[in-house]
């Protein structure tokens, strides 16, 4: 074996923390992004949210750092060496536009292409003085909590004006008012905090019974099977009880173990008519006949006629097979969008939703303080100094991270809608295909930085809220050539179904051939997927009784 030294030249790809949280930042939905925000502000000292309306300052990012004199160099001399700008992003703005240029920056990835070996350090260039772009960010976004010193009762008043009332809290009220005995009061306590979010117990009241024992701290039934037998039976009675009080509060249909019974109990509180009693006949047999509409099976199992069964599927299909269904805090499904497309004129307006917009800066207080105690030894000496330095460059860096995932939201929204422009002029119908290079290659990115902001990101147009993704949709071919948008083609499902008879519903092949006959190649399977893509029942379901 022969050993010798050989020269061999190579290119690698060296990421920094800085484009690290830059493109984990990009990722984030608009709720991980608030708990982002509030979580660097609890670990860096040098950030800061500021809630007064201050002037925004124009800055790019090519001003991150700013070169120090030479007398601060000098001052320097005794610190770490630090390494120099560590990076050299192109300029973006910060202000929402109506319009974007494709020619503006270099996107995430045009950084990585051309990133040399740095060293990975937060460190910074050794600049503390107060940079242009350390003032506030996002002040373009309204206060929250601003005006006149009464404004926190008033807003106190209004937030539990909109809070919600649980289902728990409800059946709680209607309890208080019962006269019940301790044992018994207790016992409805506990099924009520039993019940889930739809209203239905999911355990069996002997499973419940072995829980309330648990948590009283009442040993496990071990060695002889009676001992303390007759305290579990006792108590399973007392739920028993408790259990019909529950059953018999508002809204009508809690407390149910299965959707049967849940029903049946609604069935209950209606009028004795011959409709009702049929009604309860076919609750109590198995509901995959009720679900598939066997009215001939139904009929013979329940003695009834036609026409009567038919009637009471009807009275069925209005009650509530969830009882506990509004009392659900629907606030927690909110979407809050992330761009907002209105009209202006002939064209649309792009702007970024300033209730989404942090509003950060760095703390002028504690940068001032680093800024005249330079080299100094008085607070922890050279360490202490470069560690406070380094916190500094973060927040620096993390504001400027905040900025450029906005600006990169907004050029990519910017481009869907001028690619989409039918869509907001005539809607669903008027979309077109559209795949993710398109936009990429317009805007000088990479299909995967593409991918990260239309993942989780929502934009409000005149005809709802819909995420980014939902612009993109491959292509169908068309007799003339052309091609149709799989958008387009599943809301044009959506209204052949809407328009159909109800007692004569189309399947899936029909369904096909109106599309062929619109000049669109869908084959029936395709069809079947585009139709449970919508949540629309096949055509045996959604034939009218």
């Amino acid at each position: 074996m022969k050993q010798g030294l050989s020269l061999r030249v190579s290119q690698h790809l060296a990421l920094t923390p800085q484009l690290q949280q830059s493109i984990r930042l990009l990722q984030l939905s608009t709720l991980e992004m608030a708990q982002e925000v509030e979580q660097m502000l609890d670990e860096n000292p040098f950030l800061e949210r500021s809630e007064e309306m201050a002037e925004r300052e124009t800055f790019g990012l090519e001003q991150t750092d700013v070169p120090v004199s030479a007398g601060e160099q000098i001052a320097e001399a005794s610190l770490p060496d630090a390494p120099g700008p560590l990076l050299s992003p192109s300029d973006t703005s910060s202000s929402t536009s109506t319009s974007t240029d494709a020619g503006e920056g270099d996107g995430l990835e045009s950084k990585l292409d051309g990133a040399t070996p740095v060293e990975e350090s937060w460190e910074g260039d050794g600049t503390v003085e107060m940079a242009p772009d350390d003032s506030e960010w996002g002040g373009d976004a309204p206060a929250r909590n601003s005006g006149s010193g009464d404004g926190d009762e008033t807003a106190s008043a209004a937030d539990l004006a909109r809070a919600p009332v649980s289902l728990q809290d409800f059946l709680h009220d209607q309890a208080r008012c019962l006269r019940l005995s301790d044992e018994d009061r207790a016992a409805l306590y506990f099924l009520i905090e039993s019940l889930n979010d739809d209203g239905y117990l999911e355990e069996s009241l002997a499973e419940l019974a072995g829980a309330w024992l648990h948590l009283s701290g009442v040993p496990q039934l071990a060695g002889d099977p009676h001992d303390g037998l007759e305290e579990r039976e006792a108590l399973e009675q007392r739920l028993s009880v408790a259990l019909q009080l529950l059953q018999h509060m508002e809204p009508s249909g809690v407390g149910a173990r299965d959707l049967g019974e849940c029903l049946r109990l609604q069935i209950l509180e209606l009028r004795n008519t011959a409709e009702a009693r049929a009604a309860l006949a076919i609750c109590s047999q198995p509901l995959e006949l009720m679900a598939k509409r066997d009215v001939k099976r139904l009929c013979n199992l329940c003695g009834l006629d036609d026409e009567t069964v038919r009637a009471a599927l009807g009275l069925i299909a209005r009650l509530e097979p969830k009882p506990g269904r509004r009392f659900v805090d629907v606030e927690r499904n909110v979407v809050v969008p992330d761009v907002i497309v209105t009209r202006a004129g002939r064209g649309f307006k792009v702007i970024l939703n300033p209730d989404v917009m942090p509003r950060l800066r760095v703390h002028d207080v504690y940068a001032n303080a680093m800024r005249q105690n330079r080299g100094g030894r008085d607070n922890g000496g050279e360490a202490g100094h470069a560690a406070m330095q380094q916190r500094l460059q973060e927040a620096r860096w993390f504001i400027k991270n905040i900025q450029q995932r906005f600006d990169t939201i907004l050029r990519v929204s910017s481009a869907i809608v001028e690619r989409q422009r039918n869509f907001f002029m005539h809607g669903e119908l008027a979309m077109r295909p559209l795949v993710l290079r398109e936009i990429a290659d317009e805007l000088g990115l990479h299909e995967s930085t593409i991918s990260r902001v239309t993942t989780a990101k929502y934009m409000a147009t005149p005809f709802g809220t819909y995420e980014l993704k939902y612009f993109f949709g491959s292509s169908l071919g068309t007799e003339t050539g052309g091609n149709a948008s799989s958008t387009a083609v599943r809301a044009l499902l959506k209204q052949f179904i809407a328009a159909e008879e109800a007692a004569k519903p189309l399947s899936d092949n029909q369904l096909s051939d109106l599309l062929r006959e619109q000049g669109i190649e869908c084959a029936r399977r395709t069809v079947a997927k585009y139709r449970e893509a919508l949540r629309i029942a096949p055509a045996n379901l959604r034939k009218s009784l």
